[in-house]
């Protein structure tokens, strides 16, 4: 685990820390922004917890990315973006994702809004999410061929 110690006392990396140490991989403030890096498997269940907790209450998700980090491995980092409107505070959750298995756990039982960002990441990224309402196209024709935005999508396009 990479946390500097200035962080071990951050109220959300301690909080998250507490819940379950393994859920936090990494952390690191750049420019007053928190990033926790959450592996895969603790992604949904962390998500959970930062928002249901009553110090935290991250509440909102404000966006939802992904990078395609390809010849690296894992291929593809995917960014939430929290908000804690009560607390007006920002939180980036990480999770780095294994290009041959580009599938994490929805989380959009836990913020509606995940919906349509997550369709949006499957559709021109083409990581997956388990157990979505509605994992379609949403930007793509229904009949387009790969994702976009990948690395290895042909400039061209696919013939």
């Amino acid at each position: 685990m990479t946390i500097p110690q200035e962080l071990e006392a951050h109220p959300t990396v301690r909080k998250l820390r507490e819940w379950n140490a393994a859920a936090v991989a990494e952390a690191w403030q750049d420019r007053g922004e928190l990033t926790v890096v959450v592996p895969r498997q603790w992604l949904r269940h962390a998500c959970e917890f930062l928002c249901n907790d009553p110090e935290l209450q991250f509440n909102l998700l404000s966006d939802l990315s992904a990078v395609d980090r390809f010849p690296l491995e894992p291929r593809f980092e995917v960014n939430y973006h929290l908000v804690s409107i009560a607390r007006r505070d920002r939180l980036r959750l990480k999770v780095r994702v294994d290009g041959n298995a580009a599938t994490l756990e929805t989380v959009s039982t836990v913020w509606p809004t995940a919906n349509w960002h997550e369709r949006e990441v499957f559709d021109l990224m083409g990581i997956r999410f388990e157990g979505h309402p509605d994992l379609r196209r949403i930007l793509m024709p229904e009949d387009w061929e790969g994702h976009p935005l990948r690395k290895d999508y042909p400039v061209t396009g696919y013939r």
